[in-house]
């Protein structure tokens, strides 16, 4: 690899040890994590030495570790190299658009990970029995799941290396939560024929006490002698006039499940709703400032998504495009003007030349 004889790009993110001595020369420590295999077996597996190195280097190497003097080496660590299809060949369903019914997922496509593999997998296959049935295409937005993100990265910009998904990619990540991805995604998982009937009634069960239990707080006064003690707990100011629970929950010191331990007539109001719901509606009434920012951005942003652009539409003839816009106009085809300004080298001017011809 270092001499040039094998030209492809490695993952960025998890380097092999001879890279990392070769990218960070002037460090001369590097930490080492000893993982179990699991708990019957005496293997471990060697996290940060990943390595591709001659058998016997790598068992060299191994020994010269603290701590690893007598070491045995059940199996040497190796490498792949593999090719892949630039994705922006990719229609949003994962269907290529040169091969009709050809779908691709995974490390054809550009990505490293489990994950990245997986959720592609997923959505090719939907989208797969989605065609043979002649049923609507199944996508995901960017503001609906980190999966939307994944396939619209790669669709509208390509890439030039092995692709991860990081939350950092994603502009709407206060939307894309871990702990609202039931409410967020079940209800398309239960129309697809994926989550069951009792799923279903169980995150439309817990919609509705969210939504009630944002009402108890909304109604719910608190009067200062009640209150002012557990304030104290938290180091948090005590209030002098009575207050509504939904503004105390605001406080970035006072937790909804300990401010309900804290006054009795709030907890017995809240005893009917599981721990998950609670939790879920402390979250939205916390966050519903940044939350409601977000969904107006989107909301705006959705105007540009849903302007289709025609598959046929011909770039070359708008003189007034730059020449780099329209070759990767022509090249990637988007499917709407909200990728289109997603686009590497597309921008705001180009948009709005664009929207002005869609006008016509």
């Amino acid at each position: 690899m270092f001499a040039g004889r094998i030209d492809g790009v490695g993952p960025r993110y998890c380097p092999s040890i001879e890279d990392k001595i070769n990218r960070f020369a002037e460090r001369d420590r590097h930490q080492l994590f000893i993982e179990p295999e699991g708990w019957n077996t005496v293997e471990i597996y060697v996290n940060g030495f990943s390595t591709s190195l001659p058998e016997e280097v790598q068992y060299e190497a191994l020994r010269n570790i603290v701590g690893f003097e007598n070491v045995k080496m059940f199996r040497p660590g190796y490498a792949i190299e593999y090719d892949f299809f630039p994705p922006t060949q990719l229609n949003y369903t994962l269907e290529t658009k040169q091969v009709q019914n050809l779908f691709f997922a995974g490390q054809i496509n550009g990505t490293t990970g489990y994950e990245e593999a997986a959720c592609q997998g997923l959505m090719a296959g939907i989208n797969a029995h989605q065609k043979t049935r002649k049923l609507e295409p199944v996508i995901l937005k960017r503001s609906d799941a980190y999966i939307g993100v994944l396939i619209d990265d790669l669709i509208s910009k390509g890439t030039n290396e092995p692709y991860r998904m990081f939350t950092s990619r994603a502009e709407f990540r206060t939307l894309l939560r871990q702990d609202n991805a039931d409410l967020r995604l079940t209800e398309l998982s239960y129309r697809l024929g994926l989550a069951s009937q009792e799923r279903m009634e169980k995150v439309q069960a817990k919609k509705t006490g969210v939504e009630k239990i944002k009402q108890v707080l909304k109604d719910f006064s608190v009067e200062p002698e009640e209150i002012n003690s557990y304030f104290l707990s938290v180091n948090s100011s005590p209030i002098t006039e009575k207050q509504k629970a939904q503004k105390i929950l605001l406080r970035p010191d006072v937790e909804l499940d300990e401010f309900a331990d804290a006054l009795p007539r709030l907890r017995e109001a809240l005893a009917e709703f599981a721990k998950d719901t609670i939790e879920q509606a402390s979250i939205q009434v916390k966050y519903d400032t940044y939350i409601q920012k977000e969904k107006d951005l989107v909301q705006r942003m959705s105007q540009l998504e849903n302007l289709e652009i025609p598959e046929t539409f011909d770039y070359q003839k708008i003189s007034s495009l730059g020449n780099e816009a329209r070759e990767k106009l022509t090249k990637i085809k988007p499917r709407t003007l909200g990728q289109a300004s997603r686009i590497s080298g597309i921008n705001p001017s180009d948009v709005q030349i664009l929207m002005v011809f869609m006008g016509r």
